[in-house]
């Protein structure tokens, strides 16, 4: 069974290969690297030849119907049809099996220091499998949806740009403004938040970072242009004081709250931000907490999702801004 699983990744990795825009024309010996760098996390050839990249193609054209094709002009394998992707094909029960192969393999290391920051996604692959094998399952069980699932088809193409350090344009609409305006950038990280994809990028134009949502990005032009990253960008500590996806280079600041008991003990058990500490226990049973975090337009949606149960007592400005959005919400 474990080779079963680890033909099935292959196929996998090769399919990525051959979608791969900024290395087209993959060779046997560069679908073979790729193979046993994913799987094994070596390239000497130890674990994955040639011959069993071959086997792989073949099968792939046989048991999936994968337009692959070999061009000598470019020595190297491509999709015939540029659409096709075995993503788009069901997932039969090897697949499955291979899943859970997989997901218990990576269960294993959820606590390790370096995997910390993907827990919660290895718990939500993991309780899928678990689910999946249940007939009927959905009959009972439902799990969090995305309700914007836009703009997930450029992940594989910004990936390879953020690799390769080459800038892209394309053309994006704010929600404020209904025209599209063009832009040019040095993508640099690409961020999930509440089921959105985002874009960490330099533009050129401004000089400056901006985010863009991948949702209303439109017709990514990839260029050859090279360019380094900024030296001041570090992907680690970017979003260290952020709530949600608003922060580049803003300092932070103390924020104090005061909640009230029930509403304390949600947010004791879900942080508003890694940072929150716990300041006083009232006489009435509420908390004050502190955060340092950047003031944005999340956290301030955050605390007014509490309503009257939790009030802002530093900074000053944030407590003005709160008043004024609620005596707004009086009107």
């Amino acid at each position: 069974m474990p080779h079963i699983k680890n033909a099935l990744f292959r196929y996998r990795v090769i399919d990525s290969c051959l979608r791969n825009k900024f290395k087209p024309y993959p060779s046997k010996q560069d679908l073979r690297i790729a193979c046993e760098e994913s799987l094994f996390g070596s390239t000497d050839g130890r674990h994955i030849c040639d011959s069993t990249i071959e086997k792989d193609i073949f099968n792939m054209r046989m048991e999936h119907d994968a337009p692959i094709k070999y061009s000598k002009a470019n020595g190297g394998y491509y999709y015939e049809d540029p659409a096709y992707t075995l993503a788009d094909i069901p997932l039969t029960n090897d697949d499955m099996q291979a899943i859970e192969f997989a997901a218990k393999t990576l269960l294993q290391f959820k606590d390790n220091e370096l995997f910390k920051q993907f827990g919660s996604a290895i718990d939500k692959i993991a309780d899928r499998v678990t689910v999946s094998k249940n007939e009927n399952a959905e009959s009972y069980v439902q799990f969090e949806t995305a309700a914007s699932s836009g703009g997930s088809e450029f992940l594989n193409d910004l990936l390879g740009a953020i690799k390769e350090k080459k800038i892209i344009e394309f053309d994006y609409g704010k929600f404020t403004e209904e025209a599209f305006s063009e832009r040019r950038v040095l993508p640099l990280l690409l961020k999930q938040y509440r089921n959105r994809w985002y874009l960490v990028s330099f533009e050129l134009g401004k000089n400056d970072y901006r985010t863009f949502a991948l949702d209303r990005i439109d017709d990514i032009r990839l260029t050859s242009e090279m360019m380094d990253r900024p030296k001041d960008f570090d992907p680690d500590n970017f979003f260290k004081y952020a709530v949600g996806i608003t922060s580049g280079n803003h300092s932070p600041e103390r924020v104090v709250l005061v909640a009230s008991p029930l509403a304390s003990k949600y947010i004791d058990s879900l942080p508003i931000h890694s940072t929150q500490k716990v300041l006083n226990m009232l006489e009435d049973g509420s908390f004050q907490f502190e955060l340092k975090v950047v003031v944005t337009e999340e956290l301030i949606r955050e605390i007014l999702s509490y309503g009257g149960a939790l009030k802002v007592l530093e900074p000053e400005s944030l407590r003005s801004e709160i008043i004024g959005r609620a005596k707004r919400l009086m009107e």
